[in-house]
Formats: C-alpha cells, structure tokens, sequence
C-alpha cells in the first residue's frame, strides 16, 4: 500500500493510508458518515452537500451527528432552513450573486464563494445589520475549465491588500476554495489542489500570519476528496458519497 504525503500544516501533518469507501443500496447515509468520519483526518470538516436532498434525508444525516451542511442556490437553502434544527451549520458553497446576500446573512456559517471585493463589500454590509462577523473563504479559480468561478492570486492579493477591504470590520476571511477539474487525471488534480495549497500559503505568509482564523482550505468533492487531503485540504464537500441519490 502507498504512503500518501500531506501538506497540512505542522500541527496537522501526517500520513494517512485511504481506504476506497464503496457503497450499496442498503447502506443507511447515517452508515455512510460515519464510515467517512472513521476515514478522513479529524482536522478536516466533513460539509455534506445536500443540495437536491429532501429534509428528511437531512435528517438522516443530522441524527447521525452531522451538523455542517452545504448548500449551491440560496433559494433552496431558504426553502429548507425553517423546517429543519437550528443549531445546523449551513454553507454556501455555490456563485452568490450579491442580491442575494440579505437572504443568509442573518444565519449562514460560513460562505465558501467569494470572488470580487464587491461582493465582500455587500456581505459586510449585511454583517452590519444583523450585528455578526460573516465567515468568508475566497475562491480561487484553478482548474482548466473557464466555466468556473474564481480569482487568480494576484486579484486575491489586490483585495487584501485595498484599503478599502481594511475597512470591513463584519466579514472573517479564514481561508481559501477551489474546485478542481472534472477529469480522470489525478496528477492534473493533485497539482491542482497543490495550487490552492500554495495560494493558502501565500495569503497567510503575506496578510494573516497573525492570525489563527486564516487557517481553512476547502477543497475536494465526492470525486476527488481523498486528493485533496493529500493536497491539504481541510475541509471536503461531499454530496454524492453521503447521499448517493435522492429519494
């Protein structure tokens, strides 16, 4: 069996041996968490996506001890709030138009997307009425496909270092997103994720090595999780591993 290298930081880094997690119909999504949970590193967040799922496989996941919960399209995480717990941590981990802002700032955790200073400026300004600090990530593009959102580091670096972003006292930045490209070349994955990685490194070195928070990489799906946290991923999003399908 191949020893898998990890770039986590030092506290974190060690090697971990990834077994393939295949499986059937008659496996419960409660079965399936904890599986995941008994092979990932504690350090990384496990956000299930359950965008597509009713509340009532929520709440398969939720009774399982899940609590972290991601969702694409503000209207269908606003459709589904209400009628489920609310100590649920809910993420935003599709494109969020700025109009749309209003809607989850009063309750979201964490919002994985952002990739404009505007959009920053927007999010602020609904921390300030809802009187809270909104946790942000910023999302860099890093795969082939132009289709897919995301700031390259110089533009990352262009908002941090504004003085305009050094006004906006109700947003948290803690750390970086991306999604890889959908291929079958995990060598083209792994270098991809590795990017992430190292635009992590770099913001940290240059505008928060004092600060704890700035200490999250959200990268890997349910295809290509076990890389990422070889990438160094800290937190993974998974729909279809937990899911599967809906109902």
């Amino acid at each position: 069996m191949k020893k898998i290298q990890s770039y986590g930081s030092a506290e974190n880094r060690q090697i971990r041996i990834f077994v393939p997690v295949k499986w059937n119909k008659t496996v419960t999504i409660g079965k399936r968490i904890a599986e995941l949970k008994n092979t990932i590193p504690q350090h990384v967040t496990l956000v299930a996506v359950s965008k597509n799922q009713s509340c009532d496989r929520i709440m398969e996941a939720y009774h399982a001890g899940q609590r972290h919960f991601g969702e694409n399209r503000v209207q269908e995480l606003m459709s589904k709030k209400d009628h489920l717990p609310s100590d649920i941590l809910w993420h935003l981990i599709g494109h969020l138009q700025s109009n749309k802002v209003k809607f989850i700032a009063p309750f979201i955790n964490l919002i994985h997307s952002v990739d404009s200073l505007s959009l920053l400026n927007e999010i602020n300004h609904y921390g300030i009425r809802n009187n809270r600090v909104i946790d942000c990530m910023l999302e860099f593009h890093i795969a082939t496909e132009e289709s897919k959102y995301g700031l390259n580091l110089e533009e990352a670096i262009r908002i941090l270092s504004s003085d305009q972003f050094r006004l906006l006292q109700n947003i948290r930045v803690i750390g970086t997103m991306g999604m890889a490209s959908f291929t079958e070349d995990e060598d083209l994955i792994f270098n991809e994720f590795k990017t992430l990685h190292d635009h992590f490194q770099t913001l940290k070195n240059q505008f928060f090595s004092l600060d704890p928070v700035f200490k999250d990489i959200s990268m890997g799906m349910s295809g290509d999780y076990k890389i990422a946290i070889r990438a160094g991923s800290t937190m993974i999003r998974l729909g279809t591993t937990i899911f599967e399908c809906k109902n």
